[in-house]
């Protein structure tokens, strides 16, 4: 199979403009003939179900959770990126687009990325008609903040808790349409799998998280809006729901995977504290316009912190190293992710972290205490280190917070075109789960920006060009295609729950974590990654064979629902890390050890990996086939990054 990108032709700033002319439309009357499957009720999801509702289309509308307000979405805690240039900083469309191709390193397609910043504006204006409470100036004015990858102000925020105030701002279009009776939801449901009829997406395998009922859903299409696939790390900052079972599912089902080793390390991440622990909590980027990251200049000062020979206030000026004002002195703490957290680890492995681990940098916030005073920094980040000063039990008023960098943001996800279509016709993927915005670095505050404009702003158009050549006919969950499908996730329950092995799937989970995290994460290897490979294989083999899954289907059944998900994590961690093997390059938050700058800063190569990985499943146990969508630069230069 070709890929086509279906990218419009003619000038950059004209391409989506003429592409929404061009699309074919359903007129008002024939859309409510029409079902739309909508899988996830986060940012992406509850927008796309909105908006297709209030079209006119009927939708049915999938969550695991038990309300759509509990959706990952609500954890984002900084802004969302708009180019609507309050401040008058010198702010633009084209100025968004850039710092977003280049943030990502140049690895994510012009079109996709210039209609994402074309369409941010829409994005403010449709929240705060919602009533989005976002921070607002003394004159009345909405307020920005700055943020790591850009040297103009342009983050919109709600506090430390944007992603939950958009949320409820999606959720109350959402109940809308609910009560209008266009959107049916389905809490406590999970996909387990996408079936296809004449080639075609109609609908989905579920099963019900409380009764254990596997059933089928029918409809004319599927949208899947299921966020990134983080927890193969074990440890991250998603929520610990979080999976990527849908997305692989689709991919089993013939949709292309595009760049699944482009997973984000988020700089600011409180540090582990132990091996029982379960999850990390991200500290917002925000926190990094005001705080200064720092670590001891000698090892000897930082082996008398862990010590507990010293305190970190007790330390003079003289004894710190600002280490990202003195590389970076443009950007300073405002660097992007990946170039944060690359040199977090860099500091600590030369002896200089801090904490009991040594594994952390500390943020500090005196500086700006000293200058703005308590209350206006406790106005701007407060809810940020109250969570900060429960969870490690530390003031950061009086000390400084100490982060390190963790699993955050998946930018890989499923190959869609312009259009947000996959490979499988009819199967579309919105927000985190597909590929499409970030390259291989998201820059902060863009992640609620891409959800919020596709499913408010891309889909509702681009799914009628679809549509209008679909017949109204609607396929019974009778079908041929849908039995065997629902026959084949009861056949992978059924296994699970009779292997009854001696180990628990968290267990197994964690050394898969570990593994990646070692070997595929921060920065890797071709040795390390070939090794990851088979350790990979071997852990996988062992957890068919030796898992324990406690209970019957016929329940709530957590376990099960682990089980399942953490099957899925195995076999995408061996793709993940044949997709980082071929990638013989630094590129964004992939060090690969072998290429870097005298600097040692990360080095691609754009001769020859100037693309994007879209990879074929083949069947069990069979390679996978890489296509490679090649990525043309008519209006960025292709640079080495620097934020110096």
């Amino acid at each position: 199979m070709s890929l086509d990108s279906k990218i419009p032709d003619g000038p950059l700033a004209e391409k989506w403009t003429k592409h929404k002319f061009n699309l074919k439309l359903v007129n008002p009357a024939n859309k409510r003939k029409y079902d739309i499957i909508v899988v996830g009720t986060g940012l992406a999801g509850a927008s796309a179900a909105a908006s297709f509702g209030e079209l006119g289309y009927n939708v049915k509308a999938f969550l695991y959770q038990d309300s759509a307000r509990r959706a990952h979405s609500i954890a984002a805690q900084g802004g969302i990126n708009a180019a609507k240039n309050y401040t008058n900083d010198g702010d633009s469309v084209f100025r968004l687009f850039y710092d977003t191709i280049k943030g990502g390193d140049y690895r994510s397609r012009e079109a996709n990325v210039y209609r994402l910043a074309e369409v941010s504006n829409n994005i403010i204006d449709q929240c705060v008609a919602q009533g989005v409470p976002f921070a607002r100036e003394y004159g009345g004015l909405l307020d920005n903040r700055s943020f790591g990858g850009a040297q103009v102000s342009r983050t919109f925020y709600a506090r430390g808790q944007t992603g939950q105030q958009l949320l409820l701002g999606a959720y109350s279009a959402l109940s809308r349409q609910v009560a209008a009776g266009k959107v049916t939801l389905f809490p406590r449901t999970e996909m387990l799998d996408v079936v296809l009829v004449d080639g075609k997406a109609r609908g989905i395998v579920t099963r019900n998280m409380i009764t254990g009922k596997v059933e089928s859903h029918s409809a004319h299409v599927v949208v899947l809006a299921t966020g990134g696939y983080g927890n193969v790390f074990f440890l991250s900052t998603m929520a610990m729901g979080c999976n990527g079972s849908a997305v692989w599912r689709a991919h089993k089902k013939g949709a292309f995977f595009g760049n699944p080793s482009f997973t984000q390390i988020h700089p600011t991440c409180i540090p582990v504290h132990g091996d029982q622990q379960s999850k990390l909590t991200l500290m917002s980027e925000s926190l990094r316009n005001d705080g200064r990251v720092w670590v001891p200049k000698t090892k000897e000062i930082a082996e008398k912190l862990k010590a507990g020979e010293m305190k970190p206030t007790e330390i003079p000026e003289e004894d710190r190293d600002y280490y990202l004002e003195r590389i970076y002195p443009s950007f300073g703490n405002l660097v992007p992710r990946d170039v944060a957290s690359r040199n977090a680890k860099n500091v600590c492995d030369e002896g200089r972290g801090v904490g009991e681990t040594g594994l952390a940098v500390f943020l500090d916030f005196r500086d700006a205490i000293d200058r703005d005073g308590v209350d206006v920094i406790k106005a701007k980040y407060g809810n940020l280190f109250q969570m900060y000063e429960k969870i490690v039990d530390d003031n950061p008023y009086e000390t400084p917070m100490m982060i390190y960098p963790a699993i955050h943001y998946t930018m890989g996800g499923l190959w869609v075109d312009y259009n947000l279509m996959t490979t499988i016709p009819g199967l579309y993927a919105t927000g985190e789960c597909n590929f499409s915005d970030h390259g291989a670095n998201r820059l902060g505050a863009s992640a609620l920006m891409q959800g919020l404009a596709d499913g408010y702003f891309v889909i509702p158009y681009t799914i009628g060009d679809y549509l209008a050549d679909m017949p109204y006919d609607k396929v019974s969950t009778e079908h041929p295609e849908f039995q065997k499908a629902e026959k084949e996730v009861k056949e992978r329950i059924d296994k699970l729950l009779n292997i009854n092995g001696s180990k628990t799937v968290d267990q197994f989970h964690k050394q898969l974590g570990h593994i990646m995290w070692e070997k595929c994460g921060m920065s890797r290897n071709a040795q390390g990654l070939k090794e990851a490979i088979e350790e990979i294989q071997k852990l996988r083999e062992e957890y068919w064979k030796d898992v324990k899954v406690l209970g019957v289907n016929e329940e709530l059944n957590m376990t099960l629902e682990k089980a399942l998900r953490v099957a899925d994590f195995m076999e995408l961690a061996e793709l993940m890390v044949n997709d980082a093997l071929d990638r013989k390059e630094s590129c964004g938050g992939h060090f690969r050890e072998e290429s870097k700058t005298p600097e040692g800063e990360a080095k691609r190569d754009d001769k020859n990996f100037a693309y994007v990985s879209a990879w074929e499943y083949q069947g069990e146990g069979k390679p996978e086939v890489l296509h490679k969508e090649e990525l043309v630069f008519e209006n960025v230069k292709l640079t080495q990054r620097s934020y110096k």
